[in-house]
């Protein structure tokens, strides 16, 4: 697909590849098995200016389009979806807030910061009982004298809550009943309560992790926005997200299609290379069919977007289409390896089990269809 691209988002991709299987492959899968977040990858990344693509320059970032952003996650992800989840979290929720709704101030305080990679941004969405349904948000921000606020609730499955680098969290929370006010709320402010790290069936090396905040005092500045626009905020927020977790569903498809592929023609049996039985053939011929439209509509979602252009039933239905053509291609892929994509030292393994989270994360499937059918006039008034 490369002459659809430009020559900027060639050298991109071919510069995020040649990092990707030099710097991340060779650890992957220590640090899924020890569940260890990649610290030194990300100081790496932050370096070669990845942490913060979308990001305008004035503000420390690389300027990047959505397009370019997205080839990017999607190359991180075609070797491991830990480190993509990382980067892509940090960009599309932690950092992406603050640029489009944050005051002059507010940029320039965490901005800079956070397009470095010196810092993490999380951003914290989700609660114990409020996940689909994000306007059930319980977290309460209540006003105090002179502008102050003070935070009580909980949010859960935040990503990048707890690292030793985290720096912010901007989360929801309701300053009247009904009405949700979005907050950055530092990292170190007393009150801010990381959970430990949680055991999950996927994305092991990235941090993910219940937040707590018990009587949480944020100063002013702490407000993102004005009050009352959290809820139309964060729906803008997942918006442009969705095109980031497509682009992983995206790469960890194509990562396991050439494994799939690698595998069939150095493994033989009956004599013969596996890429040689016709049923192989039809099967990596759906793999590289599937990935090659889904490509298609995740870019058209991104360039969508850098036209200024509404793109929300897009991004939906890419981020739809790839979470489940991350699954269906990372189990015919472990399939066409046999017993040895059994074994977890198998790279092909960790993509299975990476893979069912792009059905939940960021909005599920049923979130996903729901976004489509207002956008396409298939509901009830």
């Amino acid at each position: 697909m490369n002459e659809e691209l430009t020559e900027q988002q060639v050298l991109l991709r071919n510069t995020v590849r040649e990092f990707a299987e030099g710097e991340i492959l060779p650890v992957a899968e220590a640090l899924d098995r020890e569940s260890r977040f990649p610290y030194e990858i990300v100081a790496k990344l932050g370096e070669l200016g990845l942490m913060g693509m979308p990001v305008p320059e004035e503000l420390g970032g690389g300027g990047l389009d959505t397009l370019s952003y997205a080839i990017a996650i999607e190359e991180l992800a075609r070797v491991d979806s830990s480190v993509a989840i990382t980067v892509a979290a940090h960009t599309s929720l932690g950092t992406m807030p603050i640029v489009i709704f944050g005051d002059d101030a507010q940029k320039e305080r965490w901005v800079p910061e956070l397009a470095s990679g010196r810092m993490l941004g999380a951003f914290g969405l989700t609660e114990p009982d409020a996940g689909s349904d994000a306007a059930a948000t319980r977290t309460t921000a209540t006003a105090q004298p002179y502008g102050e606020w003070l935070v009580n609730g909980s949010k859960m499955f935040i990503t990048n809550a707890g690292t030793d680098i985290t720096g912010c969290c901007t989360i929801t929370a309701l300053t009247a009943p009904g009405e949700i006010t979005n907050f950055i709320v530092p990292a170190d402010v007393p009150g801010y309560v990381a959970g430990p790290p949680l055991r999950k069936i996927g994305w092991r090396a990235s941090d993910t992790r219940p937040l707590n905040f018990d009587d949480l005092r944020l100063a002013p500045d702490a407000q993102l926005g004005p009050r009352g626009e959290g809820f139309h905020q964060f729906l803008k927020i997942l918006d442009g997200g969705r095109i980031s977790v497509g682009a992983m569903g995206l790469g960890l498809a194509q990562g396991a299609f050439e494994m799939a592929l690698r595998h069939a023609k150095e493994r033989r049996q009956f004599g013969h290379a596996l890429v040689g039985f016709q049923s192989v053939q039809f099967t990596l011929a759906d793999m590289a069919t599937e990935i090659a439209a889904a490509r298609g509509l995740l870019y058209l979602a991104a360039r969508m977007k850098d036209a200024g252009e509404r793109f929300t039933k897009a991004a939906a239905m890419a981020k739809l289409v790839t979470g489940r053509l991350a699954q269906t291609v990372a189990e015919r892929a472990l399939h066409l390896h046999g017993g040895y994509g059994w074994m977890e030292e198998s790279p092909i393994a960790r993509f299975y089990r990476d893979a069912k989270i792009l059905d939940i994360g960021e909005g599920t499937v049923e979130v996903q269809k729901m976004v489509i059918a207002r956008a396409i006039g298939a509901y009830e008034e």
